[in-house]
């Protein structure tokens, strides 16, 4: 298992950018696929983006194609998501996942940051 640790979330203005971070611990960083979500009150937790295990295939939300790019650096057990053009429904709790991939099933998401907090004000 990985421990995971955000940051990098604040304040911004709409059309801002931010860089959140993601570190894990360990050495078996590269055998987990990653991925972040968000989560605002009152609202189920949202899929943001993921990215696989090389890092060589990426996945977002329709919400944020075009906009967010997630990244990792396996050798700094790093993961990222950069934030372009950010927009005030961007407001979140944004949270860093670790999970693994089971044929026929999918990605199961064990591991779970503390989460980081953006605010995007227009």
């Amino acid at each position: 298992q990985v421990q995971l640790v955000e940051s990098g979330g604040g304040l911004v203005r709409a059309g801002d950018s931010l860089r959140l971070s993601c570190a894990a611990s360990g050495r078996t960083f590269g055998n987990y696929n990653m991925g972040w979500f968000r989560r605002v009150p009152g609202k189920e937790r949202e899929f943001v983006a993921r990215v696989s295990l090389s890092g060589d295939r990426t996945y977002y939300a329709d919400s944020v194609k075009g906009r967010f790019t997630i990244s990792r650096d396996n050798a700094k057990n790093t993961v990222y998501l950069q934030m372009n053009s950010l927009k005030p429904e961007d407001t979140a709790v944004y949270y860093c996942a670790a999970g693994f991939e089971r044929v026929g099933i999918g990605i199961t998401w064990e591991n779970w940051g503390q989460g980081t907090e953006v605010t995007v004000s227009s």
